[in-house]
């Protein structure tokens, strides 16, 4: 029988702490939210290793390692209102509902998003909602965003996305195209620059729906 709330503490002293995550409030967060409820059932024996794990319907969920590094890059506050893209069951929204004000939850898959929802409501997490759609769209009617945060790699971030950027707002995710080693890259708007800063290497599972289509060959 697996003891949840000692992996979770072993978890943030082993995965976190030895990686220069040293943001409080996001330390607190990972220490409450129960992340073997977000892991598919059979799985939950390796919720809290430091690989991705699955969520069921052929989707996982983001290393913690991953999501913490994350979500102190783009230095969230308590008024702020993020998107969290591809949000699967809920677990990176959860956690990010400690840290702003409101997240909206984006979801393709209509079975995730209502685990998600009942993840949301058995925990009380209150100021985080699931929408449906498509991902790559992001999710314009409640934008503009402080924050958005994709949940998976992408072989390059649309642009629709950082239009929903608000000035001075942030976005983070793991650009894998293929020709090496993944990057998490923080995109950061102000007025209509966006630029862009490499973080760290990560290699995490892709996220559908980003798909770029190849062009025709003559």
């Amino acid at each position: 029988m697996v003891d949840f709330t000692q992996a979770r503490k072993n978890m943030v002293d082993c995965q976190l702490r030895t990686n220069k995550i040293v943001d409080d409030d996001l330390i607190e967060a990972f220490l409450s939210v129960p992340r073997e409820l977000f892991v598919e059932p059979s799985h939950q024996a390796l919720a809290y290793t430091d690989i991705d794990v699955s969520t069921g319907n052929n989707r996982k969920m983001m290393a913690p390692m991953v999501i913490a590094q994350i979500l102190q890059a783009v230095q969230a506050q308590p008024n702020e209102v993020a998107l969290l893209v591809g949000c699967s069951t809920g677990y990176s929204s959860a956690i990010l509902a400690k840290l702003v004000g409101t997240v909206v939850s984006l979801e393709s898959d209509k079975q995730l998003a209502e685990r998600a929802n009942d993840n949301f409501t058995n925990l009380a997490v209150d100021n985080a909602v699931v929408v449906e759609g498509t991902l790559n769209e992001g999710y314009a009617t409640q934008g503009p965003y402080d924050i958005i945060c994709i949940e998976g790699s992408v072989p390059k971030i649309p642009s629709r996305l950082t239009d929903q950027l608000a000035n001075g707002g942030r976005l983070c995710a793991i650009v894998d195209n293929g020709s090496g080693p993944g990057r998490a890259v923080l995109l950061v708007k102000k007025g209509n620059t966006v630029s862009e800063r490499v973080l760290f290497d990560a290699t995490i599972t892709s996220l559908p729906g980003f798909e770029i289509e190849k062009g025709f060959v003559f």
